[in-house]
């Protein structure tokens, strides 16, 4: 049994509210989406096969307890499920950061499940898999990229009309690196009193000149 994976490294944890935490990541290989902003278009393609042995072991050559599943989109390989099981049976902390276009509900429920739903400038809004959110809970997360007012205000509508807000652990606002300046959204989320907390890519600034690897 094994998978595709880009890349399996030792960082910081740069978002969700376990931002700063050492972490180990697993990078799997492959996406069904292309975001116009998307930083990690070098997981698309290529990367190497792995058995869950192999995956595994080099996890814990590490000595983290804290694990990011991550991609790429790592639910579009199906073993995916299975390295979260097995990562949970050898007690590590799991995380997943999914897009959240493909169904989530053979994820683990001990899995934190990070998920990204697409805003309009994303080019890929109509992805989102709206079920998703009934399988979501107090332990799980929501990021919205916001690179415009457009995808503020979009992002502001759906907490609004689907309760997103009292349904999961945190909501994220992280504005497209390079694109949104985090300080006009900080102004917008200020004004409208949003229910969300503004996310800086923690290991961008830590690590501003270096794409893989952290």
């Amino acid at each position: 049994m094994s998978l595709q994976v880009t890349e399996i490294f030792y960082s910081i944890q740069g978002e969700s509210t376990n931002a700063g935490r050492p972490c180990v990541f697993i990078r799997l290989t492959g996406c069904p989406l292309r975001c116009t902003w998307c930083d990690t278009e070098y997981a698309f393609h290529g990367g190497k096969q792995m058995t869950l042995h192999q995956i595994l072991g080099e996890v814990r050559s590490h000595g983290c307890r804290l694990v990011e599943v991550t991609g790429g989109e790592p639910l579009a390989q199906s073993k995916c499920i299975d390295l979260l099981h097995i990562l949970l049976d050898e007690d590590y902390e799991v995380m997943l950061e999914t897009s959240g276009a493909l169904s989530i509900d053979e994820v683990p429920h001990k899995v934190q499940v990070i998920m990204d739903l697409k805003c309009p400038d994303s080019g890929e809004e109509s992805k989102n898999r709206w079920s998703n959110i009934e399988h979501l809970d107090e332990n799980d997360e929501l990021k919205f990229v916001i690179s415009s007012r457009e995808d503020f205000d979009w992002s502001m509508r759906a907490i609004s009309e689907r309760n997103l807000a009292r349904r999961v652990r945190a909501i994220l606002f992280s504005p497209v690196h390079g694109k949104l300046e985090p300080t006009k959204l900080a102004e917008w989320m200020k004004e409208a009193h949003a229910p969300a907390r503004l996310q800086l890519q923690l290991h961008k600034q830590l690590w501003p000149d270096v794409e893989a690897g952290v």
